[in-house]
């Protein structure tokens, strides 16, 4: 080990200690979002639970764009 007290410790042990707490904090900042949008889509999905299975047979709302094109015959 190093006999050194720890305000005595060189510039590169002090920049690589900084360093490394940048992307620790990074890390957690990440972490954050993602749980957080974990949590928005379960809750979503529980939300989903609670309604009625009819609302779930609805027609497509893109029933218009999904219509086969007609050739006008001029």
């Amino acid at each position: 080990m190093n006999d050194k007290p720890y305000y005595e410790e060189s510039n590169k042990a002090r920049l690589t200690t900084w360093v490394l707490g940048q992307m620790m904090r990074g890390a957690g900042y990440a972490a954050i979002v993602v749980v957080g949008a974990g949590l928005f889509l379960y809750a979503l999905y529980g939300v989903s639970l609670l309604l009625p299975p009819e609302s779930k047979e609805a027609p497509s709302p893109y029933g218009v764009l999904e219509q086969p094109l007609i050739r006008a015959m001029v």
